[in-house]
């Protein structure tokens, strides 16, 4: 079983510009993450783009739906930021019922000792792997279905709605 992982940014990507304090985009960590992970399962990357997902437009969800869409896998991976997480997420389970689709991100990024991102970088892995067709968000050590989770901004994590 291979696995397509579409790699869209957020904040686990991101990485701290010393010069600036900002926190930036220069590549995709993820296939260093799966290495670190030790992670055995077959995966297909690709990067669609990368982006803060409060800076995503309706034309990037529509290039991700199409991807997800034209994909011969039916197991895929998203990375996303976690602002806008949900939104794509409800777009997809509306459009697509045929595939698994987990979209997952990190509050912290990758980059940072203390990042989560490994930690739902597995959730996802496992949750794609082991649920059946729907979309669901991978995030706080759980797995949300599309249509039933929100972000908590204030606690900065995800809960069920």
């Amino acid at each position: 079983m291979t696995i397509k992982l579409l790699i869209t940014g957020g904040t686990i990507d991101k990485v701290y510009k010393e010069l600036t304090g900002q926190l930036v985009f220069k590549q995709t960590h993820l296939v260093d993450m799966l290495n670190q992970s030790r992670s055995m399962v077959d995966t297909l990357s690709e990067v669609l783009f990368l982006k803060d997902s409060l800076d995503m437009s309706d034309a990037n969800r529509a290039l991700i739906l199409q991807k997800c869409q034209a994909s011969e896998t039916n197991r895929i991976l998203i990375t996303h930021g976690t602002d806008t997480m949900v939104k794509t997420a409800k777009l997809l389970g509306k459009e697509i019922n045929n595939k698994t689709i987990v979209l997952f991100g990190a509050m912290m990024p990758y980059s940072i000792k203390s990042s989560d991102a490994l930690f739902n970088l597995g959730m996802a892995l496992s949750a794609v792997q082991t649920k059946k067709c729907g979309v669901y968000i991978a995030m706080n050590g759980q797995v949300f279905d599309f249509d039933k989770v929100e972000k908590n901004k204030g606690q900065g994590i995800f809960i069920s709605s």
